[in-house]
């Protein structure tokens, strides 16, 4: 075996190795640990550099990725001329945290890349998907743990847990969107692994089939989904719980009309999670706990729509240019107006943020890119013929549609670990619709 090969078949292991790793520490949201993050980026950059000097590797191995890639390069450069002040009109009210920002735009564009070069056949995407659905299910095990355990510091890192189940993160919102992420290309795999044809046999062939269905693959990420779910539930995430089981809603609706020969247990699957999951299991673990925070939610009570108010003169202030990535914090106190009951050194709302930090035809720009992935996912479950790549185009909607929704009201691509696994998702979005064709892999 060559050391290109050996580098090439570890790579994907090693890549979805640091998606495992991404939300351990605080959910990397801490300089010393998106340090180690980028260490651990930077490193597969270094391996990947001594497989293509010793293969030959071109630096782009097709023309699409140039195109995906293009505008993430660019927002980390728009970033860096905001921290550098060098261009008259672009410049950052905070330049230290703009190069920190587009430090880690730099190096989550490193990390797509690897993604592109790499994720290139179905098992390949299939070990980085493992990892994710790994990743979701031990974070998942450890906030629940702790939290029907009733501990009021968490035994890693000391986080004071309070009422909600929020894994190694600090932020419980943060946690349930990382959770919900993961989910959806769970369920997406389990889409993947379902016939399409009606079954024909005797009795004995059924119940051999249900048989080999409890020992499969689907029944082990189906409990995957369910410990996933119970964590959802715990962390009391309004927007995150509602978010998710809309988004399964959506996307199902969708896939019925865009599958040629939809699976035909795709419904009754929908409808065990909303039953199963949300009703019986939730009532187990709480559910009626977010329905009754759904509940009490006012305006009255909520601060967050007066931070997106007060940010408004913002908006209006550096809506072309921006104020400087990173800066929002600096800027927002000359414009808050009363004391908050809570503290916001974010907007509580992603679009509003990068609006006021980047400006909005970059974050327009941003959107349209988000968008033309939901496209690709549709055109993937539409035309493709490889079912795994149908799957995870049905979870990579499914994950990209929760984001939407979740990101009028929190902060999610703030966060390193959650921002490392959303562009991976975008990036798994444009594999499954641009790899080729898997020879003899089972088809519809």
């Amino acid at each position: 075996m060559t050391t290109q090969t050996s580098i090439s078949r570890f790579m994907p292991l090693f890549l979805g190795l640091i998606l495992i790793w991404a939300p351990i520490p605080l959910g990397s949201n801490r300089i010393w640990a998106w340090s180690v993050l980028h260490s651990l980026i930077a490193l597969g950059v270094g391996l990947h550099c001594v497989n293509a000097f010793q293969s030959a590797m071109p630096l782009l191995r097709a023309r699409w990725i140039a195109r995906f890639l293009a505008v993430p390069a660019l927002t980390a450069a728009y970033m860096l001329l905001q921290a550098m002040q060098l261009v008259p009109g672009i410049s950052s009210a905070d330049p230290y945290h703009s190069l920190m920002l587009a430090q880690r735009s730099l190096f989550l564009l490193l990390f797509i890349w690897l993604l592109c070069q790499y994720i290139d056949s179905v098992s390949r995407m299939q070990t980085l998907v493992l990892a994710i659905v790994i990743s979701g299910t031990l974070q998942a095990a450890y906030g629940s743990m702790i939290n029907l355990a009733g501990l009021e510091l968490s035994p890693l890192f000391a986080v004071a847990e309070g009422d909600r189940a929020r894994g190694s993160f600090v932020y419980q919102n943060h946690f349930a969107n990382y959770l919900a992420l993961c989910l959806s290309l769970a369920i997406g795999w389990i889409i993947s692994e379902l016939a399409t044809e009606k079954h024909r046999g005797n009795t004995k062939a059924k119940l051999r089939d249900a048989l080999g269905t409890l020992l499969s693959t689907k029944m082990l990420l189906r409990l995957a989904v369910v410990v996933m779910v119970i964590g959802l539930i715990l962390s009391r995430s309004r927007m995150g719980n509602s978010a998710f089981f809309v988004a399964l809603a959506v996307t199902a609706l969708l896939a019925i009309f865009c599958y040629k020969k939809p699976p035909r247990l795709l419904k009754p699957l929908v409808l065990s999670i909303f039953v199963l999951d949300l009703i019986i299991i939730g009532a187990m673990f709480g559910v009626e706990k977010v329905k009754q925070r759904l509940e009490e939610t006012s305006f009255a009570g909520e601060t967050r729509d007066e931070v997106v108010r007060h940010s408004m003169p913002l908006l209006e202030q550096h809506w072309l240019t921006g104020s400087g990535a990173g800066s929002f914090y600096t800027v927002f106190p000359a414009y808050q107006q009363g004391v908050y009951t809570g503290f916001y050194d974010h907007a509580h709302n992603d679009y509003l943020q990068f609006a006021i930090e980047l400006g909005v035809p970059l974050t327009l720009l941003l959107g349209a890119w988000q968008l033309y992935a939901l496209w690709l996912c549709l055109q993937t479950m539409r035309r493709r013929n490889t079912r795994f790549y149908k799957g995870v185009a049905f979870g990579a909607m499914m994950a990209n549609l929760h984001m939407l929704l979740h990101n009028t009201v929190d902060f999610n691509l703030q966060a390193p670990a959650n921002a490392l696994l959303f562009v991976s998702i975008l990036a798994l979005s444009q594999l499954a619709y641009h790899n080729s064709q898997q020879p003899g892999f089972l088809q519809q």
